[in-house]
């Protein structure tokens, strides 16, 4: 007769509320709260010779999510961009073929191949040598014109993190965490699984597109639904504190909530719970598809601009929901973009100081003494929008490296339009796309080397020093006033008081009266 082992005796170890069986086949009972789970659990079945309890097996279920069903339906009379990423695609410009290539907005997966595989034999030599290291060169004579092709393709297309299946279980080991702690570590595991969606798979999925990675994530918050469910009939005493954790789950991942709510719902009949269906009404996956949906009907009908729009909300995406140690799940993807809009449209980087320039004039006129004294809701957004203005450069220049050499050119101008706001904004946003682009070599001794990206303008970083409150750059500014760089004059003001005070503001005043 079959005998279990030491670990499978381990799994039936007895909890409150189940019947176990003693090594004499004579029936224990654990709890006098319940006395049958064959009436108490619905698909549930007790065996009569050893009253073990068990569940059938089920092969099936029903999922609880539709990607179709999680976002607003994307209806546009006319799809302008597929027909313009063919037209790119015969172009010339390597960025913008990679870019539609990256973003796969067609219909077509075989699209980009069967152009490229169209285009002459120099044309596709070329197109390939600009995406090749130096030290790769030598590939391009071993490769076939297809292989060729197949090589461009691979290098322009982001490939997605290895799909993972659910791995956070409900466990008598966690019996003991507070319900906040479960909602906690469940929204998690949710975040965890949103991570592996690429951002160039949710813009597909938010225009009506397959995306695989995103059917994925629903399918694996339908097996969260299953393993609780199953654990909640093993452990029906449980109910109460996963009724608990439903609370706390409120507001964190909708698909977790959900996949929660439904589980508590099956168990409703031989509890008396009631649990609330909000989340089942909500478009999950609204915060992100809502506003990339409105950037197509919004926009201009130019796939190559809102290309590069969606490749700098691409950074920002990253920012916002992977790097983030928790997930927001209501508040919509901030899509705004009016510093690239601005550059985009500049027809020189002379020009873009000068926008900036008039922008900064309007914000540093409401500015006053009291303002400054008080550190006023004026002044704290002045030092905000300094550090958006930062952020939004290196968006930009993580992004779009071609816009590097442009922003350079804008530093320089803003210095000389004595713009300091804006110019060690650039510079700060510089410096940080810097960092981010670094190179690491390994020396002959077995050490090894990290190199900034040579981005900064070697005769202006030195303003951007932070030493004694920045103290090269206000020289600078007291020998040439004009808009400030607020931050190290409000620790002055605060260090000196009222002759700092006046000081600053009879530079301030030279420059926008």
């Amino acid at each position: 007769m079959y005998s279990a082992g030491p670990y499978e005796e381990a799994m039936f170890e007895p909890s409150p509320g189940i019947i176990a069986t003693s090594s004499d086949n004579s029936s224990l009972l654990l709890s006098s709260t319940e006395t049958d789970m064959s009436r108490s659990s619905p698909g549930y079945a007790v065996g009569e010779a050893s009253r073990v309890t068990y569940m059938p097996e089920q092969s099936s279920y029903t999922s609880l999510f539709r990607s179709d069903s999680e976002m607003t339906p994307f209806f546009v009379p006319y799809r302008w961009w597929e027909d313009e990423a063919t037209t790119v695609l015969w172009a010339f410009d390597v960025q913008e073929i990679k870019r539609v290539i990256r973003y796969g907005l067609f219909r077509d997966p075989n699209l980009p191949r069967t152009s490229l595989q169209s285009r002459n034999a120099t044309t596709i030599d070329t197109f390939l040598l600009s995406l090749l290291e130096p030290h790769e060169r030598f590939l391009l004579s071993n490769l076939s014109h297809i292989q060729k092709v197949e090589e461009i393709l691979r290098r322009s297309t982001i490939s997605s993190p290895p799909s993972v299946p659910w791995s956070w279980f409900p466990s008598q080991k966690d019996r003991d965490l507070d319900p906040r702690a479960l909602a906690r570590d469940i929204d998690a595991e949710s975040h965890l699984h949103f991570k592996r969606i690429s951002f160039e798979e949710l813009v597909r999925y938010s225009l009506g597109y397959p995306a695989a990675s995103v059917d994925w994530f629903l399918q694996q918050h339908t097996a969260f639904y299953i393993h609780l469910l199953n654990y909640l009939n093993a452990f029906p005493e449980e109910l109460a504190r996963y009724t608990e954790v439903e609370k706390h789950l409120r507001g964190r991942s909708p698909f977790a909530h959900r996949a929660l709510v439904h589980c508590l719902l099956s168990m409703q009949s031989q509890t008396g719970l009631d649990v609330p269906l909000v989340s089942s009404q909500t478009l999950a996956f609204e915060f992100i598809a809502g506003p990339i949906q409105n950037l197509f009907q919004d926009s201009p009908p130019s796939l190559t601009s809102i290309l590069k729009v969606l490749s700098v909300l691409g950074v920002r995406f990253e920012k916002a929901y992977v790097h983030a140690r928790e997930m927001n799940w209501v508040q919509p993807f901030n899509t705004s973009v009016c510093f690239l809009d601005d550059l985009l449209a500049s027809t020189s980087a002379v020009d873009f100081s000068r926008t900036l320039t008039n922008i900064d004039e309007g914000q540093f006129s409401k500015l006053t003494a009291p303002s400054i004294a008080e550190e006023s809701s004026v002044a704290r957004r002045l030092v905000e929008e300094w550090g958006l203005l930062s952020t939004a450069v290196w968006e930009c220049c993580s992004a779009l490296p071609d816009l590097v050499p442009y922003l350079q050119e804008c530093a320089e101008a803003l210095l000389a339009n004595r713009n300091y706001h804006s110019f060690t904004a650039v510079l700060n946003g510089l410096q940080k796309y810097s960092i981010t682009a670094l190179t690491i070599t390994n020396t002959n001794n077995d050490t090894s080397t990290v190199a900034l990206n040579p981005v900064l303008p070697p005769n202006l970083v030195y303003l951007l020093n932070p030493f004694r409150n920045y103290a090269a750059y206000r020289r600078q500014f007291q020998e040439f006033p004009g808009i400030p760089f607020l931050l190290p004059h409000l620790r002055e003001i605060q260090q000196h008081g009222e002759p700092a005070l006046r000081q600053f503001f009879n530079n301030l005043q030279i420059r926008t009266r």
